[in-house]
């Protein structure tokens, strides 16, 4: 096989088995009873003599991907580690180039059989032989493993790490322990102290070097390794690892700082450790939640112990003190390296000493110390106690640590830091209901229930809620004293918590259920979370203490509300927001309380409590609606300005929380005016109703949009009392703002809100078609409606922004539906036949264009409004056709999203002729525009149509005369023109015209050439008329790709090709016979005289295309000539030079030459032919 063809195979084949071992990647132990067979079969491959070197890779390489997915530790005992691979493993290693990057693999598992083989147990020098006098230039075998393993210790590729590997395999051979041990750790520590982490090279150096040290001093005897334990650790002091900003080699040298701390002391099991003897699942769930005696329980103090001896050398407070810093590491796998070593050396020390680790241990939980040191004494103490080293005396000292870990949360900047602290000391909670008889945790059980709910109902993160969820698990299963455990898990398990919302809202309340847990979530909330720098926790936390208050009433009215209240007008933003919102939830709540138990508000509220809502300010209007029951009319007036200043200022208000504010003071306003502003009538005030309306519907004139956002939203929030008798003001005021004018035409949020304010206030002030259209919806101002609504829906204002436009005819189209549905529910009749028309093709129209959010929107309401039968809407033009072309079966299912179920859809009802015209003008936007998908399906379901129309003269004349219309009515209209152009060039391309080719001087081609002619009248857009000549869309030759097959995939389309190419539609014209021939020509002539030589050079370019591509339009003996002069001329030449090669041209294909109009003014060159 070819060279390139195996490479290009294997590829294919290593991509091919990496997918299949991938998926082994979560549970690798299914792989343990294949790993042989498939092993066997590769080293088969590499022990074959005649395998070439790509295939022995190859096998390598596969070797590597399963070791990959389960680990070099349980694949490496399967290597055949006979005496015969010793010497052919060894050849095949120094063979290899140690920097060949493509090769890396082999060499990794080659190092990897090599420790493999090093086990045998036979004297190295047995493989030797009788070295003679004459062949003392031969290396012992002993010598020649070592020298691979220090070549592969100082590469930076992965071979490196099965060096160290090979290094504790081989070094500890008996024979080679006694021969090159010491030199061996000599050269390491030389390489080490000669190296520096400042640079790359000093990095992969001592990196190998530290790899390799913590590898032997693992797998060593601790006797052999105990004379150089000191100098190794004296070395490493010196490296200052600490300072290092590469976490890998910090994280070595903590791994070697706890070999040789566990080198320093004896190896054995503390008599003095806690051990829990029964850890029975089933007898725990059996005591029903009593304390469960524990058979085995002994407790680590007895004398026997005491008279143990220890002989802990110096070294070992170094080695502790080094770890103890290890634990502040700023990465966390350096912290758990750390912790690790904390709990095994902790392991092998007298109760005294380990008693002061656990002392300085909890030194970390200092608030002076950073998040990191936190997270690793977290780390620690899980180790220590998962190994029964922390004693039960010392519980009472680390559950209240504990208990801060799991709610630590430190700001910092915009965020915060501490979810990893947290997650960590549910690990703690998780290690400590493993290790200790329930009685041991008896004290703090209540304490850390209730934290470990806490923290997996309300943490912010879902990894610490799942963690909490995970260790109250534990205890329940474990400890089995926790309250209401397995009630609880039922609803807070680990996917229920998953979900913050739902925890915030609903998995509380229900916890809050039991008595033991209800004070101190509620204390929780009010303590950490209404202050939290997160709004988003500020605001659930609030709705949380809205849905507890009903668990806990007196305690929430007695003292959380006065805890809260002077919080409220604190300084602090956060808290006073969390405490502002807190106090409108609980009021709402005690006030919905009180209600239903048929009680006065003063039960829950005295008078200092009500003093001190009356002081909250500008936030209360958020929860404006929960606090009006207490206030007297005196201070509406205060609230009013309150609202309106509140809609005045949104202006000030980021672009976030302007849509929350403005929402918030329209319902406070909504409530404020239900509540105040009605009489026992109900009936307003006459004044003040003309003095609110009259003001509200003067602001919708104000220069800001935001205040016109506001005060039209606010109108239709208004109740019908207060619309009564002003229903045409404010309808008046309305339609003003939905109106564009110089002015205000980028204020489209300002045009949204108040189409949206429309339909409300319709709703509001409900139908009667005989009554006064001062009071009602009828038949006087029906049509009025129907109108501003139907303009909304021709807004298509662009801005910096993009298509703002679309909003207003998204609020448009929602507009219509609600008013057309609340018209038909009531008195149908009010919807005449030409207004049903004109709603359904608008919203025809949009559902036809481009943009994928707003054709789905319009789908949605088209296929509401075809399909709502409470009852039918009337008039509905050819009702049964649209019926079959979208089956009420499909109305929940059709994705408008996608082009591709949308267009097949939306193009048959070109058939229909009351849509006609509105889906065209849609299609044009699709087909010509500039996203694929969209062009590409919206393209091929109009040539599809077309189709299916070329034999049905009839229809396809009708479509022609709307095409023909929808141009006419959008010349210059960048908008529509553009696209439009762009598809009759995909048209004309595609033959969709071809029946009209064949009739001279058809008015079809006549017209759109007329229309085109119109279209770049005195345009000066380079851009545009540069695009319009059909300039290639791949920046490849003109001459490359004709134009009609080049247009054939739009796909491509240019940056420039953004604007309509109309020249390349005269290109396009030329395939009809009759006088049409000779005014492309002459339309293209004046073109190659144009003032921009970009437009000249163009133009030639593309009428070089179209003769090639069509041929048969001028006479064969000419063609010649006439190709030569457009492609030999010089086209960005002097006009002068130009215009003599135009006329020559002109001459040669008897075409009329263009002429100047005659001026009062010399004409000079430079001005071109002024007739263009």
């Amino acid at each position: 096989m070819p060279v390139r063809a195996f490479i290009l195979t294997s590829l294919l084949q290593i991509s091919f088995f990496s997918g299949i071992m991938d998926k082994y990647q979560e549970q690798p132990h299914l792989l343990d009873r294949h790993l042989e067979w498939m092993m066997t079969l590769l080293l088969d491959i590499v022990r074959d003599n005649g395998s070439p070197p790509q295939l022995v890779h190859l096998a390598f390489k596969f070797l590597y991907i399963i070791t990959k997915v389960r680990g070099y530790k349980v694949f490496l005992p399967l290597f055949p580690h006979e005496v015969r691979d010793l010497q052919p493993v060894l050849d095949m290693l120094v063979d290899q180039n140690p920097k060949d990057p493509e090769t890396w693999e082999t060499r990794y598992m080659l190092l990897l059989w090599l420790s493999m083989i090093c086990l045998i147990p036979f004297d190295l020098a047995r493989f030797d032989g009788n070295i003679s006098e004459e062949e003392h230039t031969r290396v012992p075998t002993m010598d020649r493993i070592l020298a691979v393993a220090k070549c592969y210790l100082v590469v930076s590729d992965k071979a490196r790490d099965a060096a160290a590997v090979l290094v504790s395999k081989f070094i500890v051979r008996p024979d080679v322990k006694q021969k090159r041990m010491a030199d061996f750790l000599d050269w390491t520590l030389s390489m080490i102290s000669k190296s520096s982490f400042q640079s790359m090279e000093g990095t992969v150096v001592m990196n190998g070097m530290l790899q390799a040290l913590a590898q032997l001093f693992k797998h060593a005897k601790r006797e052999d390794c105990l004379p150089y334990a000191a100098t190794v650790l004296e070395c490493l002091d010196n490296c200052k690892l600490s300072e290092s900003n590469q976490m890998v080699l910090r994280k070595l040298g903590m791994k070697l700082v706890q070999r040789l701390g566990l080198t320093f002391v004896k190896p054995k099991v503390a008599k003095w450790r806690y051990q829990r003897g029964c850890r029975s699942l089933a007898a725990n769930l059996q005591a029903q939640g009593s304390v469960v005696q524990s058979q085995m329980t002994t407790v680590a103090a007895n004398e026997a112990d005491d008279e143990e001896e220890y002989d802990i050398p110096g070294e070992i407070e170094n080695v502790v003190e080094q770890l103890l810093v290890g634990l502040k590491d700023k990465d966390t796998i350096v912290r758990w390296s750390a912790a690790k070593g904390i709990g095994r050396i902790t392991g092998r020390l007298p109760k005294e000493l380990a008693d002061d680790v656990i002392g300085s241990l909890l030194d970390c939980f200092s608030f002076q110390e950073t998040d990191n040191a936190w997270h690793g004494g977290c780390l620690a103490l899980a180790e220590l106690g998962r190994r029964g080293l922390l004693l039960p005396s010392r519980i009472s000292d680390v559950v209240p640590v504990i208990l801060r870990a799991l709610t630590y949360d430190e700001k910092r900047g915009a965020c915060s830091v501490g979810s990893n602290v947290r997650d960590a000391a549910c690990y703690v909670c998780w290690a400590f209901a493993r290790a200790y008889d329930p009685t041991e945790l008896i004290p703090f059980i209540n304490q850390i229930a209730s934290a470990l709910i806490i923290a997996a109902v309300f943490d912010r993160d879902v990894n610490c809620r799942r963690a909490a969820s995970a260790a109250f698990q534990e205890n329940v299963g474990r400890q089995g004293t926790f309250p209401h455990g397995i009630d609880i898990l039922t609803a807070a398990d680990y996917f229920a918590v998953g979900n913050r919302v739902n925890c915030y809202l609903t998995i509380s309340v229900y916890i809050a259920g039991f008595p033991q847990y209800t004070q101190p979530m509620i204390d929780h909330l009010v303590n950490m979370k209404i202050n939290h720098w997160d709004s988003v926790i500020r605001e659930l936390s609030t709705k949380a203490l809205h849905n507890l208050t009903p668990r806990a009433s007196e305690y929430m009215a007695n003292v959380v509300l006065p805890r809260l209240l002077p919080l409220s007008v604190g300084t602090d933003l956060h808290t006073r927001h969390g405490a502002i919102l807190a106090c409108a939830e609980i009021t709402h709540a005690l006030c919905k309380l009180a209600e239903e138990n048929n009680r006065s508000i003063t039960h829950y509220f005295d008078e200092k409590s009500l003093e001190g809502l009356k002081q909250i300010h500008e936030e209360v209007c958020i929860k404006y609606k929960c606090l009006i029951p207490f206030m007297f009319f005196t201070v509406s007036a205060g609230w009013q300005w309150l609202i309106n200043d509140s809609l005045r200022s949104l202006t000030f208000a980021s672009s976030t929380a302007r849509q929350h504010i403005k929402e918030s003071a329209v319902s406070a306003l909504a409530a404020l005016c239900n509540e105040y502003y009605i009489n026992e009538k109900g009936e307003a005030d006459s004044a003040l109703q003309d003095e609110l309306v009259t003001m509200y519907v003067s602001e919708l004139q104000n220069t800001e949009e935001m205040v016109r956002c506001g005060f039209s939203r606010a109108l239709g929030a208004l109740p019908r009392f207060l619309l009564k008798g002003r229903l045409q003001q404010v309808l008046e005021g309305l339609k003003q703002v939905t109106l564009i004018s110089p002015g205000n035409v980028s204020f489209a949020e300002a045009r949204r809100d108040a189409l949206i304010a429309i339909a409300k206030v319709c709703q509001t002030a409900g139908v009667k078609g005989e009554g006064s259209q001062e009071e009602y919806v009828c038949k006087d101002n029906v049509a009025q409606i129907y109108a501003m609504l139907l303009n909304g829906v021709t807004d298509y204002t662009t801005d910096s922004r993009g298509d703002v436009g679309g909003w207003v005819r998204e609020a448009a189209m929602r507009s219509l539906m609600e008013v057309t549905l609340l018209l038909v529910q009531n008195e149908a009749e009010l919807i005449d036949a030409n207004i049903c028309k004109q709603i359904m093709c608008c919203v025809a129209q949009q559902s036809a264009e481009k943009i994928d959010k707003f054709r789905a929107h319009a789908g949605s309401v088209f296929l509401a409004l075809l399909h709502f039968d409470h009852p039918p809407i009337p008039h509905i033009p050819h009702r049964e056709e649209l019926e079959r072309i979208f089956p009420r079966s499909e109305k929940e299912t059709l994705n408008w999203n996608a082009a591709s179920e949308a267009f097949p859809r939306i193009t048959q009802l070109l058939a229909l002729p009351a849509y006609q015209y509105s889906v065209l003008l849609g299609l044009s936007v699709s087909v010509g525009g500039l996203t694929e998908t969209t062009l590409r399906y919206s393209a091929q379901s109009l040539f599809d149509y077309m189709k299916k129309i070329q034999n049905d003269s009839s229809a396809l004349e009708s479509f022609c005369e709307t095409l023909l219309k929808v141009f006419e009515d959008n010349l210059r209209n960048d908008r529509v023109s553009v696209p439009l152009l762009t598809m009759l060039d995909q048209m004309l391309a595609n033959g969709c015209f071809d029946t009209f080719t064949m009739q001279e001087n058809h008015p079809f081609p006549v017209k759109l050439f007329t229309l085109c002619k119109e279209e770049i009248k005195r345009s000066k857009d380079i851009r545009k008329l540069r695009s319009s000549i059909g300039e290639p869309s791949t920046g490849t030759s003109v001459f490359a790709f004709p134009q009609h097959l080049e247009l054939r995939f739009p796909g491509h389309c240019p940056a420039q090709s953004v604007f309509f190419p109309v020249f390349s539609r005269f290109c396009g014209l030329i395939q009809f016979q009759g006088d049409m021939r000779e005014k492309v020509f002459f339309q293209l002539f004046l073109l190659l005289c144009h003032p921009f030589p970009v437009i000249r050079k163009t133009t030639a370019s593309q009428v070089y295309e179209m003769l090639i591509t069509y041929s048969d339009v001028l006479d064969p003996a000419i063609m010649d000539s006439v190709l030569t002069i457009l492609s030999d001329t010089n086209w960005e030449a002097e006009l002068p030079v130009v215009r003599e090669k135009r006329n020559c041209l002109c001459d040669l294909m008897n075409v009329p030459k263009p002429q100047l109009p005659p001026s009062p003014f010399s004409c000079t060159a430079s001005k071109g032919d002024l007739s263009w």
